[in-house]
């Protein structure tokens, strides 16, 4: 009796070499290409994009947009100090980010109308406005699919884990979802999940079961290797390089790192996450998401700020000049983003609320400018006073960076064309 290849390909995975990783059996319909804007892909002057993350409503006003002659009840106790760049004032818990603002490009006018925290989050991963019909693909997925991985290395990798669903592949097969390292690399125990093989499993053993497992399918593969195989395959053949290629390894081995620069970043998580996030840069993976923190400060933001920015100052600061002195700033684009900014006036409470009319995003290398401000809010950081930076004019400079064309039509459920996004431009005062 002949043998289900499908069954087998499932039972491979409960030997436990490659689990904690899911599959996606969707695949692309065919009839629907030929109606597609489609352009092609380049190699863009952003190699590489770190995006960290900052969950919650990281306050623009208490970190790169203070506002020291506000009246007191709006500008709270942060206190502004100089950067070196002239007029460029940053939180005094931003002090070392302060002394490396000349290689950084802060846009002080992001805006959007989307108060929600799920609903901000879609945006800066997608950028789109949410939908209840279609879930969009990240922007790390879509770099992913369309420029695909160097070596054995994933394209896109979440550290520590995958942040929100929004992070991921949407309507995308979910071969192009990001690998997620699965713990946090400033913890003394780090180590990254479905990199070794399994307790019993040798190399040998390994070699067997993969040329078995190919042997078994290849059947299944001939009769039906487009759409839903194609996923699948995607997925083995990318988890069978990280398990068998010494360089994927070397990648996410922090202890490769002289202890110098590992105290130089912070051992801790912020340290360590951002230190891990340079170092698959290097190795040449094309997106990594970095989170950290929680921002959703409604109650007592001073005393959290006081806590938390420090140790991200210490990091953030410690990357960008680890870029640079590596010759990789002008390479690798960073950005930091968070969901929206606060209010712009402290409630009852000391904290600040939700507020996406006027927030900050900072950039560094990439292609963009150095050194440079795009935009400013007003007086009391309540609304953009000019350069208004809108979420689709911010995705489709980034993907111009990394070398996609953002009117690029990607197939939706129903094959229907969806751009990348939707009515954005490039805003070129950004770039150098």
């Amino acid at each position: 009796m002949q043998r289900d290849p499908l069954a087998s390909r499932r039972e491979f995975l409960q030997l436990g070499l490659l689990g904690g990783v899911s599959i996606g059996l969707g695949g692309w319909p065919r009839a629907a290409r030929a109606q597609q804007k489609v352009y092609a892909t380049r190699e863009g002057p952003a190699r590489q994009v770190i995006q960290l993350f900052l969950p919650g409503g990281l306050a623009h006003q208490d970190s790169f947009d203070p506002k020291p002659h506000a009246p007191l009840e709006y500008r709270g106790e942060t206190e502004a100090i100089p950067t070196a760049v002239d007029g460029l004032l940053f939180s005094r818990q931003l002090e070392q980010t302060a002394q490396v603002a000349d290689r950084l490009t802060v846009c002080r006018a992001m805006t959007h109308d989307e108060a929600a925290h799920e609903r901000g989050v879609h945006n800066v991963f997608t950028g789109y406005r949410p939908s209840p019909a279609l879930v969009y693909p990240s922007m790390g997925s879509v770099v992913a699919h369309l420029l695909g991985g160097r070596g054995s290395l994933p394209p896109y990798v979440c550290i520590p884990s995958l942040p929100t669903t929004y992070a991921g592949p949407g309507y995308l097969s979910s071969s192009f979802a990001p690998f997620s390292v699965g713990g946090d690399p400033g913890a003394r125990n780090f180590k990254v999940r479905d990199l070794d093989l399994p307790a019993g499993v040798d190399a040998d053993r390994f070699a067997r079961r993969r040329e078995l497992l190919a042997r078994v399918n290849a059947p299944f593969r001939e009769r039906q290797r487009a759409d839903a195989v194609g996923a699948m395959d995607a997925f083995y053949d990318q988890a069978y390089e990280l398990l068998d290629s010494p360089e994927a390894r070397a990648a996410f081995d922090l202890s490769k790192e002289p202890d110098k620069v590992r105290d130089a970043y912070g051992r801790d998580a912020a340290g360590q996450r951002l230190l891990l996030a340079r170092r698959l840069a290097e190795a040449g993976v094309r997106w990594t998401t970095v989170t950290y923190g929680g921002w959703d400060h409604h109650d007592a933001i001073f005393p959290a700020l006081r806590q938390q920015l420090p140790p991200l100052d210490r990091a953030f600061a410690a990357l960008i000049r680890d870029l640079d002195e590596r010759g990789l700033l002008a390479s690798t684009l960073v950005l930091v983003t968070s969901e929206f900014g606060r209010t712009p006036r402290v409630n009852r409470t000391g904290g600040r609320d939700h507020w996406p009319k006027v927030f900050s995003t900072v950039l560094a290398g990439g292609g963009v400018k150095r050194g440079f401000v795009l935009g400013a809010s007003d007086a009391t950081a309540s609304e953009p006073e000019e350069g208004a930076l809108t979420v689709e004019d911010w995705a489709t400079t980034i993907y111009n960076q990394v070398g996609i064309v953002a009117d690029t039509e990607l197939l939706a459920p129903g094959d229907r064309p969806v751009e990348l996004v939707k009515d954005g431009k490039v805003r070129r005062e950004l770039l150098a």
